[in-house]
């Protein structure tokens, strides 16, 4: 007898039953973000390392001002023992992980990069590279890997790194976890926030909420912002951790 011909088993669903099919692929997805979701819960007991992300236009060239502060502030923050992790592309994330490589022996270089049409190189100075295919799954993996935030100058892209972090940290799924914004660009934008959504009945955010990025005007400043939460977070590291 021929399968055309047999009666299918219940909880089997022919190929040509395009709704059902769909249903079965849609919970399979759905089953496998549960799993991503359990999995995202765990956390190490303590992290090896400090580990600082800049996030910044991919525009800016070597000898401009904001290159050139990213890669100073990132060989500070380097020689501080600290790990630098940006989108591992040019302009301001090459600046970085220029700043980083200067101190292989203390910190890593790392870039998280995304497929896109263009930019698809990963820049030299890179020693660790992390490949992802959707922006969701990269942007998570900033926000688990990375114990401060600093965001210099940008266009779009940098926006969204920027508002996705601020969302965590107003949601509390990421704590005590510094969101420095450095250069002229930034305070204008929290500003029209504050004054936006506070102007409405009730308001759209809590003003609280409003404060938590640290607009500065300088690297040097943001460095100030770092060197006290890295030394706060060395005090609460176990006897013989990381230093």
């Amino acid at each position: 007898m021929t399968q055309t011909s047999q009666s299918m088993r219940p909880d089997v669903i022919s190929l040509a039953d395009e709704e059902h099919v769909n249903d079965v692929v849609l919970g399979a997805v759905l089953g496998l973000w549960d799993v991503v979701n359990s999995l995202t819960r765990l956390r190490p007991s303590r992290r090896d390392r400090y580990r600082v992300t800049i996030f910044g236009s991919a525009r800016a060239t070597p000898g401009s001002f904001a290159y050139e502060e990213t890669r100073r502030a990132a060989e500070m923050l380097a020689a501080m023992g600290c790990d630098i992790v940006t989108g591992g592309g040019p302009g301001l994330m090459q600046a970085a992980n220029e700043g980083a490589s200067t101190a292989p022996e203390r910190a890593r270089s790392i870039g998280i990069r995304v497929e896109l049409p263009f930019e698809q190189d990963v820049n030299a100075f890179v020693a660790q590279v992390f490949q992802h295919r959707t922006f969701f799954t990269r942007l998570h993996q900033f926000a688990i890997a990375s114990d401060a935030f600093i965001v210099a100058p940008g266009g779009i892209g940098t926006l969204l790194e920027m508002v996705m972090i601020w969302q965590l940290l107003q949601v509390r799924h990421l704590q005590e976890t510094p969101l420095i914004l450095v250069g002229p660009m930034w305070p204008a934008l929290i500003e029209w926030a504050r004054q936006a959504m506070l102007a409405f009945d009730p308001p759209l955010a809590d003003a609280e909420h409003l404060a938590i990025p640290r607009c500065v005007a300088s690297a040097d400043e943001a460095l100030a912002i770092i060197q006290s939460h890295h030394a706060t977070w060395l005090r609460a590291q176990p006897v013989g951790g990381p230093r």
